[in-house]
């Protein structure tokens, strides 16, 4: 049984009132259902247009930016202190100092490179 076979056998027992009250509904529906068509495909062409720029750069990819900039920081802050308490026998302030340095330089470079703070030359 089709659509408009149930539809008639349903309207055979409605009074006018009812008839109407059917009809209205119905048309309700159909710009509901246009509506929702018009809204899943614009959701479609928004989550293309978010899914080309992760492409650019993924969340995965930009925690592995901010954790080599930090560690980068740290490990060349460390080395020039081991290298300053060597060649001037200053152990073990230097690399104290330096660590701390590359900590901060670390840092630095993480929120530059995260966009939270503007580059130096801006």
């Amino acid at each position: 049984m089709n659509s408009d076979e149930r539809d008639s056998k349903l309207e055979v027992g409605k009074t006018g009132k009812e008839l109407e009250e059917t009809k209205e509904l119905d048309s309700r529906l159909e710009e509901l259902d246009a509506k929702l068509a018009q809204m899943t495909q614009q959701g479609d062409q928004d989550q293309g247009a978010q899914q080309g720029n992760g492409a650019n750069a993924s969340g995965l990819a930009m925690a592995w930016r901010l954790g080599s900039e930090f560690i980068a920081g740290v490990f060349v802050g460390g080395a020039i202190g081991w290298l300053i308490d060597k060649w001037f026998g200053l152990a073990p302030w230097g690399m104290i100092i330096f660590i701390l340095l590359g900590f901060m330089a670390g840092m630095l470079n993480m929120l530059r490179s995260a966009g939270k703070i503007s580059p130096p030359g801006e």
